[in-house]
């Protein structure tokens, strides 16, 4: 590692793992300021040079808007400071399920999104599990897709060699259709079978109906899904399962959205736990809910742009 060539900033609501990242980096977090005015407005100023240098702009945009902002103004301002290579780093990439037209009159964010911040000037881009892989051809710049995968195959066989969970009972589960290719990865990985949800919505939040496609009787149930909002579908899942006989339901999400009243849901849920990464802080509580670090895995990434190295084996399990 080249210290004196690269640096490593953190946005407002990153900065939990921003350290983390730096720790694993084994460098300093750099010096950046975020002004704010009494109109809601806010300012970005770098404390340090960045002449020349490769930076990397750690920021989750969740909650959104004011995140993204945020991010803008770290990237301008890095543009403008002469940095070298600017690169967002965005464990949570926000509007990512606003990927494409699927009703007249009605916008597609993710690519705006994708607009705005090549716009602002970055270089690169590096965010992990993104909602729809497709979003990754909105960028004319690199993209570096990350996966949590990894990191919730270890714990899933930590739970194993444990007894917690029994390999011979465990069944992967997807709550709804469109994460069937998800879970199905997960599946060949652990090598097990693979059960399937389908859901009917009414409207967005709201389920009406859900049917499981697959034997959940007796079984060790892991459902897994990128993002968790309101927790909604995932908890309807999770009851359902166990309605259905299955002997225990755990469920794997990269993203804690968790919009009101998701910790309540899954507390009063059958899930006997949810395990989120660290991707968006999580501060809520709830006895069921455990975060994953994904800090190792971004700094082992970032080691790897700098280095000039290859980072495909971070794209798959």
């Amino acid at each position: 590692m080249r210290p004196n060539e690269f640096a490593v900033f953190s946005g407002t609501k990153s900065l939990y793992l921003t350290e983390e990242i730096c720790k694993s980096l084994d460098c300093e977090l750099g010096k950046m300021r975020v002004d704010r005015f009494a109109d809601g407005e806010f300012a970005v100023y770098y404390e340090e040079s960045i002449r020349g240098k490769d930076i990397f702009l750690v920021q989750s945009t969740q909650p959104t808007t004011d995140n993204l902002m945020e991010l803008l103004l770290m990237i301008d301002a890095a543009k403008r400071a002469s940095a070298h290579y600017i690169t967002a780093v965005i464990p949570y990439f926000g509007w990512a399920r606003q990927d494409r037209k699927d009703k007249p009159r009605v916008s597609i964010g993710a690519k705006l999104i994708a607009d705005l911040l090549q716009t602002a000037g970055i270089s690169r881009l590096i965010t992990m599990d993104l909602h729809a892989d497709q979003i990754q051809g909105f960028f004319d710049v690199p993209v570096d897709h990350l996966y949590a995968s990894n990191i919730f195959v270890d714990y899933v066989k930590e739970l194993i060699e444990k007894n917690e969970i029994s390999h011979e009972n465990l069944v992967i589960a997807t709550p709804d259709v469109g994460g069937t290719k998800r879970a199905n990865t997960y599946a060949k990985t652990l090598g097990v079978p693979l059960v399937i949800c389908h859901k009917l919505r009414l409207r967005a939040n709201v389920v009406a109906e859900m049917r499981i496609i697959g034997d959940v009787e007796g079984k060790d149930v892991l459902l897994v899904d990128d993002i968790v909002d309101t927790a909604g579908t995932m908890t309807k899942a999770a009851n359902l399962m166990i309605e259905n006989g299955a002997r225990s339901v755990r469920a794997l999400a990269s993203h804690p959205v968790m919009s009101d009243p998701a910790t309540s849901r899954i507390e009063e849920s059958a899930l006997k736990e949810m395990i989120f990464t660290n991707s968006i802080p999580y501060t809520k509580g709830g006895e069921k809910i455990n975060c994953l670090s994904v800090a190792p895995m971004f700094a082992e990434a970032i080691r790897r742009v700098v280095e000039h190295e290859s980072i495909s084996d971070l794209y798959s399990m």
